[in-house]
């Protein structure tokens, strides 16, 4: 009889303490979350191919989402796995013209799931135009649309105007001297390497001072630093001859190399300017500590001396020591403008224009930010630029 007591008492309260044990209803182990919507898979726009892009909608309550992949003829498999809150999925692993099916699974926290619609067939394949460079494809033709333009207007023999630049006018001067004096004339084109943009805009500029040089008969000294700059200045200097029509007069030891240490060409070439006294310097290129010893020695020479650097850390020594400076991109514009070539110039002015498009789009752009709170940023970075 006891026992039956005791046997009905934990029927009766049994089913009470269970019920009081369980989690609430929301977090309920294996109640499964709202499933997503409005599943798309297309192809990844201006890629080069081998994905496909899956964008949804909803989804909340879901700590995760599977990404589930099907092929032509079988079944879904796991993909990957989205974190709560994703509602975009590259998937980076398809093959190009292979049709596939995709659906998303939400998992709640208890390990519930639900399965959304699946996908109709989709395939990857790689597009021929990134258009995230739209823009940049649109400047470009307009910097090289500017560059032709100006070219057949020098070709046809229309004035393009350059404004005068004092240490290019002077090149004339300091070659004339050298020659009344019978002195040489100096040309030290940098102590960069070959690669940099200031050296070759110097060995251009090399170029048109050794036709003066020939016409002239006055002669030049070169020192180079680099040995693969020695090679281009002396083929330089060697065609200036050819161009003015006097080969003959062309010196191969005009053009030497000296050495690569810095400090030490630096040196010899102070030497070579105290021995001999040449009535021109030119210092054009890229250069580093040394430009304030070699324009020092030369400025004790009394020579007449002409630089040009876009280092902007050296420019303060040679408009002190020199007597005209090239600044930054005059050094680039020197060879245009001393041998007005229409090829050149053209150029020349290509860029200045795009330079001022370019500044006027950015006055433009800031006035307009300013005055109505258009963010621009924001938009070139929704677009992918």
């Amino acid at each position: 009889m006891r026992r039956a007591s005791i046997l009905l008492a934990l029927a009766v309260t049994c089913p009470v303490s269970l019920a009081a044990g369980q989690p609430p209803p929301e977090t309920r182990p294996g109640k499964s979350p709202p499933a997503v919507t409005d599943l798309q898979a297309a192809d990844t726009r201006f890629d080069g191919g081998s994905s496909i892009t899956l964008r949804w909608r909803g989804g909340e309550g879901a700590v995760r989402f599977r990404i589930e992949r099907a092929g032509p003829e079988g079944g879904f498999d796991s993909l990957d796995v989205a974190g709560a809150g994703s509602s975009v999925y590259e998937d980076g692993e398809a093959t190009d013209g292979v049709d596939y099916r995709y659906r998303v699974i939400s998992i709640g926290g208890m390990g519930g799931e639900t399965a959304s619609a699946e996908t109709g067939p989709v395939r990857s394949s790689p597009q021929w135009f990134n258009g995230h460079y739209t823009s940049v494809a649109i400047a470009l033709l307009v910097f090289g649309g500017l560059i032709l333009w100006f070219i057949r207007k020098a070709r046809k023999g229309i004035h393009l105007f350059v404004r005068k630049i004092a240490g290019l006018e002077a090149v004339d001067e300091a070659i004339g001297r050298a020659t009344e004096m019978g002195r040489p004339l100096l040309y030290i084109p940098g102590t960069g390497y070959i690669e940099y943009i200031s050296t070759v805009a110097s060995l251009n500029l090399l170029g048109e001072v050794g036709k003066k040089i020939a016409e002239y008969g006055t002669q030049i000294r070169v020192p180079v630093r680099d040995p693969i700059v020695f090679t281009v200045a002396r083929e330089v200097v060697r065609g200036s001859y050819a161009a003015a029509g006097r080969p003959d007069a062309y010196d191969p030891e005009s053009v030497h190399f000296l050495v690569e240490n810095a400090l030490a060409y630096a040196g010899a070439v102070s030497g070579i300017i105290v021995r001999e006294r040449p009535a021109a310097n030119f210092f054009m290129g890229f250069f580093g500590g040394e430009s304030l010893i070699l324009s020092e020695t030369g400025a004790t020479t009394g020579a007449i001396q002409i630089a040009g650097t876009d280092q902007t850390t050296q420019l303060p020594f040679f408009i002190v020591a020199c007597d005209y400076t090239l600044i930054g991109e005059e050094l680039y514009a020197a060879s245009a403008y001393i041998a007005r070539e229409p090829l050149m110039l053209g150029a020349l002015k290509g860029q200045d224009y795009t330079k001022f498009i370019l500044v006027a789009l950015l006055v433009v752009g800031t006035l307009v930010s300013l005055i109505t709170g258009f963010d621009f940023r924001q938009v070139l970075e929704t677009s992918g630029h």
